[in-house]
């Protein structure tokens, strides 16, 4: 096991005996790998025998009765963050994930089986393994600054399978342990903050940060001496309302992923379980689970989407040099509509740097002002900032009609109607007043940057710069280089984008680029079963089996159909015979019908009506399965498509685009590995996007 984890950043157990007031001592075991907060600490094999030694030593004092407790605490900010993913990404047979299950098991369990109490001191970060160590401890306190608190293994395909399916339920209860288990890691791996997981019982004390160790210290004493107890409950007592909420949650993951990943349906089996299981039995069960799942395809692409999102996003391949980045210190926004106003409003909070908006006329370009300082006045409200730096970012955001007013900005983001006319004359305007270092970018989804700024006198200052919708949560920045866009400008665009949070991909400029290019295509082929006579819930249906965030026609709904058929005619024009303009869209579009979905008061699709009349009648209908084919088809061959002609230059940009800009799922990989998991890759294309063993098992 040892060489799948040669590359093992081994966390150290430092053992220090503090003294008791009652007389004895504590023993604290502090975790720490040589790092400070910027590498968390992780569990290797390394790093677990070097826990078991350290209670090894401890060991003989508490056989004399010299020591009465055992505490784990970790170095600063950081407390533990799980296991070593990238060793455990090496394991290829199920033999060896069976022995790093156990490991595992075989050192916490320890921490619950000394023979005195033992307390964790959650100082810091704490996810995965991490907090499954705490959770075998008798107690544990939490500072109030830890800013993240979680079990994310459903998210990378796993189970929290060192003790978290078992010891979780029975401490705070099934529904609590299930939100932080199956409903935070399937949502985009929310996290907990110290409060909230002390609310949730996660933890029986909480204290400042500020002298956080004494004073858990000083609880452990109390509770040593008996001068402070702790009431727990019996969870497994109530098995109505434990198998109850193990239900709901299995029709909840049901709906939400189809099928489509093993993970979560193999928790909640486990939580099922745990409630009569005795201790060895729920430990073995999660040892089998983790040594099937370490092995899945499931984990495979999600470990790939997790290097793609924590590595590849932050280290851009292709883009210029930093250095070469001119510095911003203003921002223009053109419009002052909904999307205007997210943009201004992320400038501002993130850059903190004077932004102006204008649109048509006054009262559009002050209701866009009076948006964007709606917004800041509720994140104020929800304490996320305090009035103080709302009045400052209020005072920073101002509006008008005139773009002389963009005369000192560093950078001017045109988000104005998607018409290649209209955007052409704004620029040109600008052009006129701004300075010649000034950057022009475009929000663009579906335009060709190179043909806006055909009509410039220094079109290498023009780049794309496309934000997804909503702009302050979607992590995906399109930054589109036309031929003629210099380095300085490319350069800019993604220091900015850096600065602003985002994930930034380096594209070329094409139709749609690739997120809008690759949806859309999908979109069509889902309304082109329709045209041919499909029933909307049939195409719906065709592509659960993948567990997207939003079938088709639900996407439809988000995009407006409006918007979706401008960017399919944009497409169409490009690729006619890719890309086909459905008659029942444009009836949609005429008819001002908001998609084909109208909702119930449970939240339920249904026909409406009035949709009902737009949709072809008779034709032939398609299976789910002839549906799903035929979008998985179009998708491989637009993915070929778009690595042939350079829009991307390689297979991990194009996932990390569906991941962070369309939302796909870790345990499809993005587009790609499903692609080649699926055979569409070799059949479409003639070969895979992938190697053997990138995210998949070796062959």
């Amino acid at each position: 096991m040892t060489a799948l984890f040669a590359d093992e950043v081994v966390t150290s157990t430092h053992v220090q005996l503090v003294p008791l007031p009652d007389g004895g001592s504590l023993a604290l075991l502090t975790l720490d790998n040589g790092h400070d907060h910027t590498k968390p600490t992780t569990f290797g094999p390394a790093g677990l025998s070097g826990i078991a030694d350290a209670l090894d030593q401890v060991q003989p004092g508490i056989a004399s009765g010299e020591v009465r407790g055992v505490a784990l605490t970790g170095k600063p900010f950081v407390f533990a963050v799980g296991a070593d993913l990238k060793g455990t990404g090496q394991v290829v047979t199920r033999e060896q994930a069976l022995a790093v299950a156990r490991l595992g098991h075989d050192v916490f369990r320890r921490f619950g089986e000394l023979g005195v109490p033992s307390f964790a001191f959650v100082n810091g970060a704490v996810m995965g393994g991490g907090l499954e160590v705490a959770l075998h401890c008798t107690y544990r306190t939490i500072s109030s600054g830890v800013p993240a608190v979680a079990l994310p293994e459903c998210f990378l395909g796993l189970v929290p399978g060192w003790g978290g399916t078992y010891l979780l339920p029975r401490l705070v209860g099934v529904p609590a342990a299930l939100t932080v288990m199956v409903d935070n890691a399937l949502n985009q791996n929310r996290m907990l903050s110290g409060p909230k997981a002390f609310a949730l019982g996660v933890a029986d004390a909480m204290f400042e940060p500020a002298d956080f160790l004494e004073r858990s210290v000083a609880w452990a004493a109390d509770v040593l001496a008996g001068r402070t107890t702790v009431e727990r409950t019996d969870h497994t007592a109530d098995a109505a309302t434990w198998d109850g909420a193990v239900a709901a949650a299995r029709a909840q993951v049901d709906q939400r992923l189809g099928g489509a990943a093993p993970a979560a349906p193999r928790a909640l089996d486990l939580v099922a379980a745990a409630r009569t299981a005795d201790r060895d039995a729920g430990f073995a069960a999660e040892d089998e689970a983790l040594a099937d799942l370490i092995v899945s395809p499931q984990f495979r692409a999600g470990m790939y989407a997790f290097d793609l999102v924590q590595r590849r996003a932050k280290r851009p391949v292709g883009v210029p040099d930093k250095g070469l980045a001119r510095t911003v210190g203003s921002v223009g926004v053109v419009g002052a509509g909904l999307m205007a106003s997210q943009l201004a409003l992320l400038f501002v909070r993130r850059l903190k740097v004077p932004v102006v908006m204008t649109d048509l006329d006054d009262a559009r370009a002050q209701a866009g002002v009076a948006r964007v300082h709606g917004e800041v006045d509720t994140l104020v409200g929800k304490g996320r900032i305090s009035h103080d730096e709302g009045n400052r970012l209020k005072a920073l955001v101002t509006g008008g009609t005139d773009h002389a007013l963009y005369a000192g900005a560093d950078l001017v983001v045109e988000a104005v109607f998607e018409e290649m006319s209209v955007k052409q004359q704004v620029l040109a305007s600008l052009e006129a007043v701004v300075r010649p270092d000034c950057v022009l970018a475009t929000n663009t989804s579906s335009l060709s940057v190179a043909e806006m700024a055909s009509g410039l006198q220094h079109p290498e200052r023009m780049v794309g710069f496309h934000f997804f919708n909503p702009v302050a949560v979607m992590p995906l920045v399109e930054v589109a280089r036309a031929p003629q866009t210099d380095d300085a400008t490319y350069a800019t665009a993604f220091a900015v984008g850096r600065q602003l949070g985002k994930s930034c991909v380096p594209v070329e400029d094409a139709p749609a680029f690739v997120v809008n290019r690759l949806l859309i295509r999908m979109l069509s082929e889902a309304f082109a079963a329709v045209d041919e006579g499909t029933p909307p819930d049939v195409v719906d249906a065709a592509v659960r089996p993948l567990g997207l965030p939003m079938s088709p026609l639900v996407l439809l709904q988000l995009v407006g159909p409006a918007v979706a058929l401008h960017v399919l005619e944009s497409l169409h024009a490009a690729f006619p015979d890719r890309f086909a303009v459905s008659g029942t869209l444009q009836k949609v579009v005429e008819a001002r019908q908001p998609g084909i979905w109208s909702w119930d008061e449970r939240g339920k699709p249904f026909l409406s009506e009035e949709t009902q009349a737009l949709l072809p009648a008779g034709g032939t209908a398609s299976t789910p399965e002839q549906v799903l084919d035929r979008c998985l088809t179009a998708l491989a061959e637009e993915a070929g498509l778009l690595l042939d002609e350079g829009v991307v230059a390689d297979p991990r940009d194009l996932d990390l685009c569906m991941i962070t800009g369309a939302g796909w799922p870790f345990h499809l990989g993005g587009l790609t590995p499903l692609l080649d998991r699926e055979g569409y890759a070799e059949r479409v294309v003639g070969r895979r996007f992938l190697p053997a063993g990138v995210a998949s098992l070796p062959a």
